[in-house]
């Protein structure tokens, strides 16, 4: 399969609605039990974005999106802006063919180009797909929630994955190179 990677736009926002509806009410990855509608997911996007993240698409050759990818804030007291939470949702169709590693990838590389310095998964359902995927781009496990949410009639867990960008904490980070808008808190 061919793929391409690039920034999401506005028009992508129907696909991706579609993709995250279909994650919430038949997965474990979004604790969420009501799918957004278009208007949320489209005040969620201008939110990551407005606020410098990155926000990307996988599309296969005919120009199809198969899953998207974003960073955002793990928390937003100002001690943690060096920290991003990385978000992936793929089509079913896209899963088991690599289209969550190379977003994953694309996410790590444009986020340490931000100068963030850490990267965390918060893996909702313990999913192994998801924790294998993580494993592969060098995250390393950083703990496990018991019993964090109550979906499809189960208890799910939740794992923590981190991974250092960049220096990591091995220098202090640049301040200078955040949009003022990570700045605010």
């Amino acid at each position: 399969m061919t793929l391409s990677l690039r920034d999401a736009i506005l028009a992508d926002l129907p696909v991706i609605t579609a993709i995250y509806s279909e994650s919430v009410m038949n997965g474990v990855a979004s604790y969420e039990m009501t799918p957004p509608d278009e208007t949320e997911m489209a005040e969620r996007f201008a939110t990551i974005t407005g606020n410098g993240y990155p926000y990307i698409v996988a599309q296969d050759e005919a120009g199809k999106v198969l899953g998207y990818a974003y960073a955002s804030a793990f928390r937003t007291r100002a001690a943690y802006r060096f920290l991003v939470e990385d978000s992936i949702y793929l089509a079913p169709e896209a899963r088991g063919k690599g289209v969550g590693k190379r977003l994953l990838a694309d996410l790590i590389e444009r986020c340490t180009v931000l100068g963030f310095r850490q990267m965390v998964a918060v893996i909702g359902g313990a999913h192994p797909a998801s924790v294998a995927v993580h494993l592969a781009a060098g995250f390393e496990h950083g703990g496990l929630m018991k019993g964090t949410g109550f979906k499809h009639g189960r208890w799910l867990d939740t794992i923590i994955m981190q991974l250092a960008l960049g220096g990591g904490t091995q220098s202090d980070p640049q301040l200078d190179v955040y949009p003022d808008t990570l700045h605010r808190r």
